[in-house]
């Protein structure tokens, strides 16, 4: 049932709104149908006119959040099939897959090698996948090792039994059970509910897992998520898209859930496919991806693409402003300058580093923009520039006087030399790829 703003203001109360300030509540109904405010803010209305209201105005996908503490993520509530229709909610998150008969040690030493920072994130696999192969006792004893990593758990089990204990270990955890199937639904759903965890289905097609989700959302229970790897690629693919079309596109919330997909079950022991994979399904619709390991190298491709699917297309990727020491460059090093978009700062900063010449790289705050945007827009000028040196008091950090300036920004360099006098401004090449050759001829 979808309602417009109209609707909503007909179980909206005339009294005067604490929250919109609007005598007749017709700013808070159309906010509220529009999906910018939470119906529950309105003061007056009652519990049963909000609840008939949440269900009817929620996210055609469910929202959940699994791990506890700093192991906690959110997954589902998108509401839009492509990435430029509207920004996506909740980022594909990296599982690696570890069963009781694997070396723990081994993988979590790698899994542990993949942790650092792009464009003001951290990157790292957020969760293990533990897989149960008949022996309890072990399933239990691998749960145990896994809690102290600071990842967020699944526990991949559809043995009731050893679900049960492995709950009773790291139930605070918050994992999720990924257990249920058309045979058990009904025993998992029960445990899951008892752990207040959420619940992972599977099933042999997409129609027996249709079946299964509903007979559990018939349970009274719907902190599902669903398991949509399929007997091999072409299937896996058909699912995670045609789960996320109906839930939102056709608006049949049972299959409004987020999905996790299993590369290890498609990609048969193939590393170089598990990366081409997992780059699709960030696409196609992945919320939990998992791996049977994931290399440094093949971190570095994947977490950058997900990095640019889940960020806003309408605000720029921007680095933080800095000081940037490249090439081990220390405070006699010269500097450099350019704006803060992250696909600039990375250009430029790649370049600087195949150069190896010492250089402190200095990035002001200039919107996000590109450089001759920035410029245009007034953002990257001789005065924002030398803002930038006051306010992180540079003069006293670093002993070199030389600033290079990019060469599309050339029109600086009279009024920097007055703005920061002492300093001698050079003007670099037009284009990034000349810089290494500059650099060199000018440390020569």
């Amino acid at each position: 049932m979808a309602l417009k703003g109209l609707d909503i203001f007909k179980l909206t109360p005339k009294t005067n709104c604490k929250e919109c300030g609007n005598p007749t509540c017709m700013a808070f109904a159309m906010k509220v149908a529009q999906g910018a405010i939470p119906i529950d803010k309105c003061p007056h209305m009652s519990d049963e006119a909000k609840a008939t209201l949440s269900e009817a105005t929620a996210p055609p996908m469910k929202s959940f959040k699994f791990g506890a503490g700093e192991t906690e993520h959110a997954i589902g509530g998108e509401t839009v099939l492509f990435r430029h229709d509207k920004t996506f909610v909740a980022h594909t998150l990296f599982g690696v897959n570890i069963c009781t008969k694997c070396d723990f040690d081994a993988v979590i030493t790698e899994v542990e090698k993949v942790s650092y920072e792009r464009i003001g994130e951290h990157m790292y696999t957020e969760v293990l996948n533990l897989t149960f192969k008949g022996d309890q006792a072990a399933y239990v004893e691998l749960v145990k090792k896994a809690m102290g990593h600071g990842r967020a758990l699944i526990l991949e089990c559809t043995d009731a039994a050893a679900a049960a204990a492995a709950l009773d270990v790291c139930a605070a955890e918050k994992p999720i059970l990924n257990g249920a199937t058309p045979d058990n639904y009904k025993e998992m759903a029960e445990l899951a509910k008892a752990k207040g965890v959420l619940l992972g289905v599977s099933a042999p097609d997409l129609d027996a897992l249709y079946d299964t989700t509903a007979a559990i959302e018939a349970l009274g229970y719907k902190d599902l998520v669903l398991d949509v790897t399929g007997a091999n690629v072409k299937d896996t693919y058909a699912n995670a898209i045609q789960v996320r079309r109906a839930a939102l596109k056709d608006k049949d919330r049972t299959f409004g859930y987020p999905s996790i997909v299993n590369l290890s079950k498609i990609a048969g022991g193939d590393t170089t496919k598990q990366t081409a994979l997992a780059s699709m399904f960030i696409l196609k619709y992945g919320s939990i991806v998992l791996m049977d390991g994931m290399s440094y190298a093949q971190a570095l491709p994947l977490f950058g693409l997900r990095q640019n699917i889940f960020t806003d297309p309408q605000k720029p990727m921007k680095v933080e402003p800095g000081i940037y020491a490249l090439n081990g460059a220390d405070a006699n090093s010269p500097c450099a300058t350019t704006v803060d978009f992250a696909l600039t700062y990375f250009i430029v900063s790649g370049e600087l580093e195949r150069s190896g010449v010492p250089v402190n790289l200095l990035i002001s705050d200039a919107g996000g923009y590109s450089v001759l945007t920035a410029w245009a827009a007034g953002k990257f000028s001789a005065g924002s520039i030398a803002r930038f040196f006051k306010e992180n008091d540079i003069e006293s950090k670093i002993a070199s006087r030389d600033l290079i300036i990019p060469g599309k920004a050339a029109v600086l360099k009279g009024e920097l030399e007055e703005q920061l006098p002492g300093w001698k401004i050079i003007v670099a090449p037009n284009e990034a790829t000349g810089l290494v050759k500059f650099m060199k001829d000018l440390n020569a």
